[in-house]
């Protein structure tokens, strides 16, 4: 990933750098990762995590 900075802005960077990382969900996965899952726990989420993609991936591709 890169990010340019103009006119010396570096928030402005930072801001969209940020917005970067959390759409492909590094800060989901890092507070995810914080601390030991059990097994049974990890297949939970697992599986409510496709259901999260699921219900967007049918929001965006809704038939009208």
């Amino acid at each position: 990933m890169e990010i340019k900075v103009f006119n010396n802005n570096v928030e402005k960077a930072l801001k969209i750098a940020k917005k970067k990382l959390a759409g492909e969900g590094l800060f989901r996965e890092l507070k995810r990762r914080r601390f030991y899952e059990k097994p049974s726990l990890k297949k939970k989420n697992k599986e409510r995590e496709a259901q999260r993609r699921r219900q967007k991936w049918l929001a965006k591709h809704k038939p009208e």
